[in-house]
């Protein structure tokens, strides 16, 4: 149940401050770990002896995870609370890191892998709902792109920690440093995170759930926000799936140690998202979530090219240009809830399962494209999302327009 009786945090106060950087902090952690294996793919297929799509499942598996306990973990933060939720998830997510860097087989590791990715679920699902509630309306793009910052850099660090520790002592001691990094984050997040001001869990009502969440599935721009968050994730996650396979070998050959370092361009990603937030404050979500898709396509075009740089360029281009996208519309998905009278907790969580569905589905196809037609078959996949994302964006800026 959400309140109006106290205003939200404002920027330059402590509790803006301690709740940035505790979510900062909590998104990094989610991410590193959700996707702590991608840049182990080409080491985890010969470790375990698997093919180049089978050893995708490492990721896929923990995203669909994480996509499924989406649709309760919204609801349940309505009774157990958002601040609870979060805590315990990213504390329960890091004890199981610790037991994926131990996993003695193939199947075992899969396994909780997708275990992890249910537990990961009880932040993303009402991260932005808090923000919502709990920070000044002037402010709310602001500090969800902020949020989102700390996920893009979450996904640059598990990877670029993964790939350097990999080459020093293998995939379990590079699973190990992430589990580290998770546990961190953890104790940040407890000790920084302010209480919720505007909400107070209440009993679980059947009827208002349904009610809301009828609201949040009839609305044709949130269905187009959710259309939006799997293609522009799956496109997103294809890519970076194939591409340290394409890394690994000729004529690049680099270990998992160099190839991670492609992921220091999450950076971009990082202030692409902040800067794209404060730039739909001011000109509005419609006209910036198109621009977004534009890059992103402008991106996967450059990586065609077989000189590493280039490669590296488009890869920059195309994170910048979706974590715009990605940013912006996350953000759009509570305050459009919000305005129609929706459950910003069931918004948010539907907007995430379609998230995780598309990066399972179509990441887990990056697999086959690369085994079926190397680096163009996987250009040729994100590039359609993209294109079809772009399309989704420009008829949901004429509907809101209208």
């Amino acid at each position: 149940m959400q309140t109006s009786t106290v205003t939200g945090h404002r920027p330059g106060s402590a509790g803006y401050r301690r709740l940035s950087v505790a979510l900062f902090a909590a998104g990094l952690a989610t991410f590193a770990m959700l996707y702590s294996t991608q840049a182990l793919l080409p080491e985890l297929a010969t470790a375990f002896g698997v093919s180049a799509g089978q050893s995708a499942f490492s990721v896929s598996l923990a995203t669909l995870g994480l996509g499924v306990a989406l649709l309760v973990a919204g609801p349940a933060s309505e009774v157990l609370g958002r601040t609870r939720l979060m805590r315990w998830s990213v504390v329960a997510a890091a004890a199981i890191a610790v037991l994926c860097a131990l996993a003695p087989n193939w199947p075992t590791l899969l396994a909780l892998r997708g275990i992890q990715g249910v537990a990961l679920a009880g932040l993303p699902a009402v991260a932005m709902a808090y923000l919502r509630e709990e920070v000044h309306e002037d402010s709310h793009a602001r500090a969800s792109g902020l949020y989102i910052a700390g996920t893009a850099v979450g996904g640059m660090t598990g990877r670029l920690i993964a790939g350097g520790l990999a080459d020093l002592g293998g995939w379990r001691t590079a699973l190990g440093g992430i589990a580290v990094l998770g546990v961190a984050c953890a104790v940040l997040l407890i000790a920084l995170l302010p209480e919720s001001r505007n909400f107070t869990a209440t009993p679980a009502n059947p009827r208002t759930l349904l009610h809301q969440t009828s609201k949040v599935l009839k609305d044709p721009a949130l269905l187009m926000l959710y259309a939006i968050a799997a293609t522009a994730m799956g496109a997103f996650v294809a890519v970076y799936n194939a591409s340290g396979f394409r890394l690994a070998a000729a004529p690049y050959d680099l270990g998992p140690g160099l190839a991670s370092l492609v992921f220091v361009v999450y950076l971009v990603g990082s202030a692409a998202s902040a800067t794209a937030g404060r730039l739909a404050d001011s000109y509005g979500r419609h006209l910036v979530v198109p621009i977004g898709c534009l890059v992103t396509l402008a991106g996967v075009a450059i990586t065609l090219t077989h000189q590493l740089a280039l490669i590296v360029l488009g890869l920059a281009v195309m994170t910048a240009g979706f974590f715009a996208v990605h940013g912006v519309a996350s953000g759009w998905v509570a305050a459009r809830a919000h305005a129609t009278g929706g459950g910003t907790a069931q918004a948010a969580s539907l907007y995430l399962f379609a998230y995780y569905l598309g990066s399972s589905v179509f990441g887990g196809l990056a697999g086959a494209a690369w085994t079926h037609a190397a680096w163009p078959g996987v250009t040729a996949e994100a590039g359609a999302l993209f294109l079809l994302t772009l399309l989704l964006a420009l008829m949901l800026r004429r509907r809101v327009r209208n």
